[in-house]
């Protein structure tokens, strides 16, 4: 699908597996690969985990990126290569940047394990900068209490990462970057900025018109670049991320990306023959995939 830079132009996401748990891909599609640094977002859920149920993403490698979970609703607890091991709730952010190599799993507390619990949150990948693929690995959780919440217009926003009106995310961001979680009561208005050349939004729940456009939830728009009025038609629920173009293409396969092949190449047979670091305390792993 050709994306157009004048109009708003939707993107159809496509239906993949993270450890037996369905999840909607949205990036990348076959006609638009990133949004700003943005080059991977899927939507998990919502569902419930009925009991016995789990989201169990067994250990696996990244480099090249960085990832962001952002919770509507439920738990996941991260466990990575350097040792961290931190539960994340809604409205906390846990900001893992893989540089030259990470290792991490994603799992249903087992805690909660005997009960039936919501499950439904976004995950996105930025790559990173060209001359910072190789960073060494880090990860940065921020509670949801460090994270600025302010009204414009008629919206409630929470400043998840990057930059906009005058705040700044504590989650240490490599590139120019926007993305906001945004509510508006039914009936509301409210201004998208266009600071950014590259920007979408993803509508979470209810309906509303953006530059005219009827839309509601499960919509992933990829905006022109330019200020576009927004009004609920209903309560309204999106986040808009963005930031800056990609300057180099990336390549992506399975969870590495790079602006080399010879990189991503060389990922692949250091995860096959075992030169990643590991997640203490856990045994299994994701093997390579075939293909």
């Amino acid at each position: 699908m050709a994306v157009s830079s004048d109009q708003i132009s939707e993107i159809i996401p496509k239906l993949s597996d993270i450890g037996g748990f369905d999840v909607k891909r949205y990036l990348p599609t076959r006609g638009k690969k990133s949004v700003g640094p943005f080059v991977f977002f899927d939507e998990m859920g919502p569902t419930l985990l009925q009991n016995g149920d789990a989201m169990d993403v067994r250990p696996h490698p990244h480099i090249g990126l960085s990832t962001l979970t952002w919770l509507i609703e439920g738990e996941i607890l991260h466990r990575d290569s350097l040792g961290y091991t931190q539960l994340i709730r809604p409205g906390e952010v846990n900001w893992m940047t893989a540089g030259k190599g990470i290792v991490h799993s994603e799992r249903s507390p087992h805690a909660t394990r005997d009960q039936t619990r919501p499950l439904y949150g976004l995950q996105i990948w930025m790559a990173l900068p060209s001359d910072k693929q190789e960073i060494d690995p880090s990860f940065q959780h921020v509670s949801a209490s460090e994270l600025a919440t302010f009204k414009e217009g008629d919206a409630k926003i929470t400043l998840i990462a990057g930059q906009a009106f005058g705040y700044t995310s504590p989650v240490e961001v490599h590139s120019p970057t926007i993305y906001l979680d945004v509510k508006i009561k039914d009936g509301g208005l409210f201004t998208l900025p266009a600071d950014y050349e590259e920007q979408a939004i993803f509508v979470l729940k209810g309906k509303g018109r953006f530059d005219g456009r009827l839309s509601k939830k499960g919509e992933f728009l990829v905006l022109p670049h330019r200020r576009l009025e927004v009004q609920a038609d209903e309560d309204l629920h999106f986040v808009l991320l963005g930031g800056q173009a990609l300057k180099h293409k990336r390549y992506m396969w399975w969870n590495f990306v790079s602006t080399s092949k010879e990189r991503i190449e060389q990922a692949k047979q250091d995860w096959k023959e075992g030169r990643f670091p590991q997640v203490p305390d856990e045994d299994d792993f994701i093997p390579l995939p075939e293909g």
